[in-house]
């Protein structure tokens, strides 16, 4: 199962830390991959949730792109990937607004809170008890629990 750490949570949430390019990183070196918060604003990459927060450089998105699922929050954001990752060769991206499920630029089933596709990942599953049996894996702010 592919455990998605939301945002770079592990044991619950925590907002002053979260889409921190050295929080996300810890994640992943403690072996999870991360479902970040991305923008592109006025021609930088920026990560941060509700608004752009952390500038970072391309780099960043290279280096660990194995490990990142792009939650695209701008409309600049995902043209911007489309235009240097068409298809979705390196980069796993996508962009949502209130779908029950999308499809990310991999091909992977990003199930929001309440909707059960086998084979999808589990977007917060504590929110409405959601079924994990089945599915591919798991984000979750508590992504510890389901190790």
């Amino acid at each position: 199962m592919i455990l998605i750490s939301h945002r770079g949570n592990i044991n619950g949430k925590d907002e002053s830390k979260e889409n921190k390019p050295s929080y996300i990183v810890d994640a992943i070196r403690k072996g999870y991959n991360v479902e970040v918060d991305f923008w592109y604003d006025n021609g930088k990459f920026v990560l941060g949730h509700d608004e752009p927060q952390y500038s970072i450089p391309i780099d960043f998105i290279e280096n660990y792109y194995r490990y990142l699922w792009i939650h695209c929050k701008n409309h600049d954001a995902l043209s911007k990937l489309v235009e240097i990752d068409r298809g979705g060769v390196y980069f796993n991206y996508f962009w949502h607004d209130t779908d029950d499920v999308i499809i990310t630029s991999k091909g992977y089933m990003w199930a929001n809170p309440g909707t059960y596709i086998e084979g999808s990942i589990a977007v917060m599953p504590e929110y409405k008890k959601d079924e994990i049996e089945g599915r591919l894996g798991v984000c979750s702010d508590f992504i510890i629990n389901y190790e």
